[in-house]
């Protein structure tokens, strides 16, 4: 019988898939004794090395999968799931609930020494972008520096203010409470004055 690729040549052996004869040439020795030609020996190389690829993946998912089971739920982990519930409540909270901020309602008629301090935190504000300067009056403070309606503009009228050129101003109450220490606010700091 001739070689199926070398028809000049006597076949010697046959393919062990497809039954072809081959010549020495032609023939593959796979294993000892087995013989394939050219094209099931590239089939038989590839199908292996496929399904030497399809065992790996198959032994690292057992892996995976001996390892998913292994993790259990540590202490750590009960940590970070009870912090991330806590965050996403307080996020509900400051988001869609709680209470309104507070109006500003508060009666500086009543209340002097509250108009005071707000005076002066206005006046440390106008020093801060103004560049180191003081208003000439109290009303040169609304609307920009002191949150004030024009009838609220009257209260000023019970503070005294004097710029000072040394220590840049003097706030105080015109008529403290009789009985009461007179409070004396400047840029250096507070002062109490007897009435």
């Amino acid at each position: 019988m001739q070689c199926k690729n070398h028809p000049d040549r006597q076949a010697e052996h046959f393919c062990a898939r497809c039954g072809i004869p081959l010549c020495n040439d032609c023939a593959e020795e796979v294993r000892p004794g087995e013989y394939y030609c050219f094209q099931c020996a590239m089939l038989s190389s590839v199908s292996e090395v496929g399904s030497s690829i399809r065992s790996k993946r198959e032994k690292s998912a057992e892996r995976k999968g001996k390892a998913r089971e292994k993790k259990k739920w540590t202490p750590f982990r009960y940590f970070v799931a009870v912090c991330s519930v806590l965050i996403l409540v307080m996020w509900g909270v400051i988001l869609f609930g709680g209470q309104k901020a507070p109006t500003g309602n508060a009666d500086l008629g009543n209340s002097p020494r509250v108009l005071l301090f707000m005076v002066d935190g206005a006046l440390k504000r106008y020093n801060h972008y103004e560049g180191n300067q003081y208003p000439a009056r109290l009303t040169d403070l609304i609307p920009k520096y002191l949150a004030m309606s024009k009838e609220e503009s009257q209260y000023l009228k019970k503070l005294v203010y004097v710029r000072d050129p040394q220590l840049g101003y003097r706030l105080s109450l015109a008529k403290p409470q009789p009985g009461q220490m007179n409070i004396v606010i400047s840029p250096k700091g507070i002062k109490y004055e007897g009435s």
